[in-house]
């Protein structure tokens, strides 16, 4: 696992030569793989000071290794491993990114049944991976965001077809950041939601993805193309930045066209 402190990383930059000044510190739930390794990477480049957060002990070891972030293991659902891993980050943090969620409808035996215990536990189990995570996180950092930082949701263009818990958890997540915008400006943060349509190159439909379906999604769009976790990511890094300070309150939906509002 990598312990590094942040105050490792700015040493280790100097030491290194390289010349860029660390200003930020960045944590970003889900960070070991998929969009939320694509966002860390992001924030890593542009010189920040990043740490992952994640469930799997080893990829996320692995991922820090390799984009030279500090790794902390934390279940984001869990209020003690969120308090946990809050405590261990220092007292200072400007930019949060809550990746982590997915469709655990993929993980239910029948998430689209009839039998109301298995309604209730797909339903919980995407509203704990998708909402209640990014609240717990965000929660247990709010004091330590410094002003001129930024919260950053991971939403979904399901959020816009919410007919199953996956989207209805989405559209949570959206509503819930559109509000905590009004409370997080007194604090001089600002606060968004990214809304990804159809991403390519993760691995969010567990192998469950038809071609068929991929082609629609693809077709779904204004510009024919899948989407890449660098479009996610290149999105956040805009949002934390200094050209994005009014830009609060707002879903920005990154799809191709696929959904499009006015």
């Amino acid at each position: 696992m990598v312990i590094a402190s942040i105050s490792l990383l700015r040493l280790e930059l100097n030491v290194a030569g390289e010349g860029v000044a660390v200003s930020r510190i960045v944590l970003v739930t889900g960070g070991g793989y998929g969009l939320g390794k694509a966002v860390a990477a992001r924030f890593r480049s542009g010189g920040d000071a990043v740490i992952i957060v994640g469930r799997n002990v080893d990829r996320l070891a692995g991922t820090a290794t390799e984009i030279g972030a500090r790794a902390i293991p934390c279940d984001a659902t869990d209020a003690r491993q969120v308090a946990r891993m809050a405590d261990e980050l220092g007292a200072d943090l400007d930019v949060v990114v809550n990746v982590a969620g997915g469709n655990t409808d993929f993980d239910q035996p029948d998430p689209h049944g009839t039998d109301l215990d298995q309604v209730a536990a797909a339903w919980r189990a995407n509203l704990d991976a998708n909402l209640l995570s990014a609240v717990l996180t965000t929660t247990a950092v709010l004091d330590k965001l410094r002003p001129g930082g930024s919260i950053i949701n991971i939403g979904s263009i399901g959020a816009e077809y919410a007919s199953t818990s996956y989207g209805a958890a989405k559209a949570a997540l959206a509503a819930w950041t559109a509000g905590l915008s009004s409370t997080a400006g007194t604090r001089g943060l600002t606060a968004n939601l990214i809304a990804p349509g159809y991403i390519g190159e993760t691995d969010f439909f567990r192998g469950k993805l038809s071609e068929q379906r991929r082609t629609a999604l693809i077709n779904a769009t204004h510009n024919k193309r899948a989407g890449q976790p660098t479009d996610i990511a290149e999105t956040a890094y805009f949002l934390a930045s200094d050209g994005a300070r009014h830009i609060t309150g707002q879903t920005v939906h990154v799809n191709g066209g696929a959904h499009t509002t006015r």
